[in-house]
């Protein structure tokens, strides 16, 4: 049935939808009832209305030449405006632009309320005091960006371009060789925070572009977003035991961005969970730091303590840290679902030389411009001069006190050394703490 009016956004819902049973009516429809959908924001009323009698149904459309918003392009079924042919089309464009995958979700994370709090209330962030500082913003899509209607959710894998087949053994293989340098697969490439922000703009821009006027703000790990949970509620993965998003087609290596926007657009749906009675992830912690299925304290994972963490690493912990100097792998290097892990399409995030293979001592001996210099574009440069050099004196701790050979034990003694009297109080403490590895051996 044509409604003949031009509706606008802000359109009187009440007159229309009587107009809309009169017309019925005229056309033979026995005590038509009519639902018309309230404006919310952007567009609800642009999504199908059904129009529901007694014997039959039948649908409410616009207008084919009437724009899905005021001036951009029309997403039709027929002559039927359809808000999933749009959602088609972000996913095409988000490919475009490098993304792997695109869901939508509903903003009522309320669920997720009190799961959060006890989070905090336990004291698992740690330092990460910005959890804490927006309160329930994060389980708010609306509040914490008013108007906020639907989220749009994005996955891009990281694996570098030329990662083998066999990655995980690889990647394993770097803990029995203890002068080398650990860096987290993610971190060794371009900081991902630049790469997803700046492709998730140009998307929500392009969204903009075909559609008309649209309130939108992307996020990447940049705000109090519940990224993982929207993530699973917008069918990209499930939730595994250590936390982290799952997919049957690429494992967890991949990273996740958000757009919110004011307008409607349908569900993308969830997917269920398939970890079973794994335990892999909870099994290889190093520091125990998932304490149970689907919870981490946050103070005793080796991802905060090197990156998040200001100030000494807790004595007990360190020996556990190995020789991994920023970030850690292990859950995802155990969880089966990583032989699926995607490489990515970009070259973003191929390896930089300094971040794979190398030595302990070589990075080390780094001062605060050759560290500025090598870390530029990397989100390695976040954690500053200071926690680089506390971190990679722990690693030369470890590696002293497991080392056999006499030359490479007076290696590492003549690093540490060297800054022995470093300027900073933290970096004097760990290399001292590390010097006395060797008797402890």
């Amino acid at each position: 049935m044509w409604l003949h009016h031009g509706i606008g956004r802000a359109f009187d819902a009440a007159l229309h939808a009587q107009t809309a049973q009169q017309v019925a009516h005229e056309r033979g429809f026995a005590c038509p009832q009519v639902t018309v959908q309230g404006d919310i924001g952007i567009a609800q009323f642009r999504q199908t209305r059904q129009l529901r009698s007694k014997s039959r149904s039948v649908c409410l459309v616009l207008p084919s030449q009437y724009p899905l918003i005021g001036g951009g392009a029309s997403y039709n079924r027929g002559n039927m405006v359809c808000s999933s042919q749009l959602v088609l089309s972000i996913q095409e464009w988000a490919r475009e632009l490098g993304f792997s995958q695109i869901g939508v979700s509903g903003v009522d994370l309320s669920s997720c309320e009190d799961g959060l709090q006890q989070w905090l209330a336990q004291g698992f962030h740690g330092q990460m005091h910005y959890m804490q500082a927006h309160g329930l913003k994060r389980a708010r899509p609306a509040e914490l960006v008013p108007g906020t209607v639907s989220v749009i959710t994005a996955r891009m894998d990281y694996l570098p371009r030329s990662t083998p087949d066999e990655w995980q053994v690889v990647e394993w293989s770097r803990l029995q060789r203890p002068e080398e340098a650990i860096v987290s697969v993610y971190a060794r490439g371009r900081d991902y925070h630049k790469v997803l922000r700046s492709r998730l703009q140009k998307l929500g821009e392009r969204i903009a572009q075909e559609v008309g006027p649209l309130g939108h703000r992307a996020f990447t790990d940049s705000a109090p977003v519940m990224e993982a949970e929207l993530a699973r509620r917008s069918g990209q993965g499930w939730r595994g035991k250590h936390t982290l998003v799952l997919s049957r087609d690429a494992g967890s290596m991949f990273f996740l961005g958000e757009i919110y926007i004011d307008m409607a657009l349908p569900q993308t749906q969830p997917v269920t969970a398939h970890c079973g009675s794994c335990s892999s992830c909870m099994d290889v912690c190093p520091t125990g730091a998932i304490v149970a299925p689907y919870r981490v304290d946050a103070r005793r994972c080796i991802s905060y303590l090197t990156i998040e963490h200001d100030g000494p690493i807790p004595l007990e912990l360190r020996p556990l840290l190995a020789n991994r100097i920023y970030g850690c792998d292990d859950c995802q290097l155990a969880c089966p679902w990583n032989k699926f892990a995607q490489r990515s399409s970009l070259p973003d995030f191929d390896a930089r030389g300094a971040m794979t293979g190398s030595t302990l001592v070589q990075l080390f001996s780094w001062d605060e411009a050759t560290f500025l210099r090598c870390t530029e574009g990397s989100p390695i440069r976040r954690i500053g001069h200071v926690r680089w050099l506390r971190n990679i004196a722990v690693a030369l701790g470890n590696a002293l006190r497991t080392a056999c050979d006499t030359a490479a034990q007076q290696s590492l003694r003549n690093a540490l050394l060297e800054r022995s009297d470093d300027a900073n109080e933290v970096v004097r403490e760990h290399v001292q703490w590390a010097l006395a590895q060797s008797s402890a051996a």
